[in-house]
């Protein structure tokens, strides 16, 4: 526990002096595994009875020396902060694969694997300290949303089945590690707002505080999330917290976020985060966008004062975390409480 307040110290501490780095995308770097069927098995799973690949959580008990290598790249791009592999680590998701009972060790292991990584380069340089971010997606079922066009008052998910859900990721997460949990993707406020409601949950029962950071994503140039809010709702929507970060991520290309950022750069009294895609996708579904394209257009993030935390989400590699890195450490962060 006293090493969990020491760094909630030094995080803050890091914030109020600099833009923090967050990583770039998993899933990205994973594909130049090429990884097949019996690669996310292992031994482990060989006899398993349902096909696995393209469950890239697993990847953490199955190939954990690839996800390392993947946090230690990053790390070297210079990123503080290095998300975990858990982005579809619930009981929900996992049903997909039917390997619900695995979510509990799916989470603690990840979250030591970005521990121990972080902890190597604390080592190397104390003035630089990295930090663990436990990441929660937003499941494949949304609370706010019929999945039938011809029932749309059905819902596929409860409210209480997402806190129930997302609790017991969040507590191996924190457990494995995390200095942070990063409820991130959302596309449904209300599955974010069941997130929160759990990590306030254990909060009140271990009597701690827990920096949390909120990424919604906006889908299209609508200006809106998927179940239907603005920037300036999502935000109201989760204030109810005392929440370290709110952003956004996904989606969109840095130049199309820039609107949404600057209003919650406003409107809020939280640290603002950012971790856009690099571009939009082509017609293959790639991101074209050089390291360098990108960090030109996030450098009207930084001549406005928009950010304190900036990274990459779809397409992104470590490349492109080092010219953005190199970019923001000749500005200085978002200063809180500059309310319009």
């Amino acid at each position: 526990m006293r090493n969990k307040m020491r760094n909630s110290e030094q995080l803050y501490k890091a914030l109020s002096e600099r833009i923090l780095i967050l990583d770039g995308a998993m899933g990205t770097m994973l594909q130049r595994y090429k990884f097949e069927e019996e690669d996310y098995r292992g031994d482990r799973f060989k006899d398993w009875k349902y096909p696995v690949k393209g469950n890239n959580d697993l990847l953490s008990l199955t190939q954990p020396q690839a996800i390392e290598e993947v946090h230690k790249k990053y790390l070297e791009a210079g990123a503080d902060i290095i998300e975990t592999n858990t982005f579809s680590g619930t009981t929900i998701a996992m049903a997909d694969y039917h390997m619900e009972d695995l979510v509990y060790e799916l989470n603690y292991e990840s979250a030591k694997i970005a521990r121990k990584v972080c902890d190597e380069y604390t080592a190397i340089n104390p003035d630089k300290p990295r930090f663990v971010a436990g990441s929660i997606g937003p499941t494949n079922r949304t609370a706010s949303l019929s999945p039938d066009v011809n029932d749309p008052g059905y819902r596929a998910i409860t409210f209480d089945e997402l806190r129930v859900a997302y609790k017991q990721q969040c507590e191996a997460l924190l457990e494995g590690g995390s200095d942070i949990l990063l409820v991130e993707t959302i596309f449904d406020t209300l599955n974010a707002k069941a997130a929160l409601f759990a990590i306030d949950e254990i909060q009140e029962e271990r009597g701690i505080t827990i920096p949390i950071m909120v990424s919604g994503t906006i889908t299209d140039a609508s200006g809106r999330t998927l179940s239907g809010q603005t920037a300036d709702a999502f935000l109201i929507s989760v204030s109810h917290l005392n929440l370290l970060s709110v952003g956004f991520n996904c989606a969109l290309g840095a130049n199309q976020l820039t609107p949404y950022l600057e209003t919650l750069a406003h409107h809020s009294e939280f640290y603002i985060s950012a971790y856009p895609n690099a571009g939009l996708p082509n017609a293959f579904g790639k991101y074209d966008e050089t390291p360098e394209d990108m960090a030109g257009q996030i450098k009207e993030y930084v001549e406005k004062g928009l950010i304190n935390i900036i990274g990459g989400c779809c397409g992104t590699t470590p490349d492109h975390i080092k010219a953005i890195a190199d970019l923001v450490a000749q500005y200085p962060p978002r200063k809180l409480r500059e309310l319009i």
